[in-house]
């Protein structure tokens, strides 16, 4: 698994792809909360990070995708991913390589947005008035939700070898399982206590409850278990590759 993490993180950083994803992300989440108007946080008025947490969803959306498109597509379009999967590694290795190497990268673009959150605090009236608990919890929720979007990402890499299509199913994917079941619940077609459980099948409950300051276990349980099911998904993909 390690020789994996390591190739894929030489992978991103010796081309552009990893730095362009950490740069597009950090640009447009900085325009969000310095700049654009109604969102910045001098117009604002409080001292708070909420525009950076609303937007990075939308923002993982399409970059999350757009780093693991060509896991699993590039190794079947070039014809490596045989050759891959005779080498003495198991399935769940390579995929946790590569996993484990994506979620990295997303790290990398969340940890320097740690300088808006040091500005903030220094910005409070008095200084260090905001809800710390509530901005560290919402950056443990960005990382989960970021693992399940990486998890959906592989999974829709896996099953096609045109990168264009797997980036094009991972955004879907991840757009279905993070906003549709708001949406869903939203229209009240069902008893209250339905619509609670279409609710809480969706990724955005459970982000919005960590975000809360509150990391509850039923929270992390699903994404964990979330993840782990769109991982076995991936490796029930490949392992069926040597049936054919």
């Amino acid at each position: 698994m390690l020789s994996i993490y390591r190739k894929e993180i030489n992978a991103f950083f010796s081309s552009l792809i990893g730095y362009i994803a950490i740069v597009v992300f950090l640009v447009i989440t900085g325009l969000i909360v310095w700049v654009f108007p109604d969102t910045n946080v001098l117009d604002y008025g409080y001292a708070s990070l909420e525009s950076l947490f609303f937007v990075a969803p939308w923002v993982y959306l399409f970059l999350i995708p757009a780093i693991t498109m060509r896991s699993f597509a590039e190794e079947i379009s070039n014809g490596t991913i045989e050759m891959l999967t005779t080498k003495p590694l198991r399935e769940l290795d390579i995929i946790l390589g590569k996993y484990f190497a994506a979620l990295t990268l997303v790290l990398f673009s969340l940890l320097p947005t740690l300088i808006y959150f040091v500005t903030v605090y220094q910005l409070g009236a008095p200084k260090g008035n905001l809800d710390s608990g509530a901005i560290w919890g919402s950056y443990i929720g960005l990382l989960f939700l970021g693992s399940a979007f990486v998890a959906m990402g592989m999974f829709a890499s896996s099953i096609t070898s045109n990168q264009i299509v797997s980036f094009v199913l991972a955004a879907f994917l991840c757009f279905f399982f993070h906003w549709s079941f708001d949406f869903l619940s939203g229209l009240e077609l069902f008893y209250a206590k339905i619509d609670d459980v279409i609710e809480a099948i969706g990724i955005n409950a459970h982000y919005i409850s960590i975000s809360r300051g509150v990391v509850d276990t039923r929270d992390l349980v699903y994404f964990i278990s979330f993840t782990a099911i769109f991982i076995l998904l991936t490796k029930t993909v490949l392992e069926s590759r040597k049936w054919k």
